[in-house]
């Protein structure tokens, strides 16, 4: 029960944390390039990066903060499902290079982030 109960508090922590940063960036830009979750997807990954190598793979916390970190605050605050949607959008628009700079960017710094959040957390 801990560990369910880690999720849903990081869980909303997470989606408040997403949803803040959205409209934070939505409210500075007008661009058809979906800046706000594409922000958030790096992030997310440089967190999910930092906190596994950090935390998870070291586990000096318990489990259900490990896991409500990872799976609930990364979780609730990543945007992955809703970057597919924003891709079909821009393609369904006829907005196929802006779609495919968008998927392009995402996957190769969101790799990058991720690397760079595991050697951050390794060196903690």
């Amino acid at each position: 029960m801990p560990i369910v109960f880690g999720v849903a508090l990081g869980g909303a922590l997470g989606a408040s944390a997403r949803y803040g940063v959205d409209r934070l960036i939505e409210q500075r830009t007008s661009s058809i390039f979906p800046w706000a979750t594409f922000t958030i997807n790096i992030t997310g990954c440089f967190a999910i990066g930092l906190l596994t190598a950090a935390l998870v793979e070291r586990q000096h916390l318990p489990a259900w903060v490990r896991i409500g970190l990872v799976v609930g605050v990364v979780g609730g605050y990543t945007t992955f499902s809703t970057f597919a949607q924003e891709t079909f959008e821009l393609g369904e628009v006829r907005h196929v290079a802006v779609a495919f700079a968008y998927v392009a960017a995402s996957v190769i710094l969101g790799l990058a982030a991720v690397y760079a959040g595991t050697l951050a957390g390794r060196a903690l």
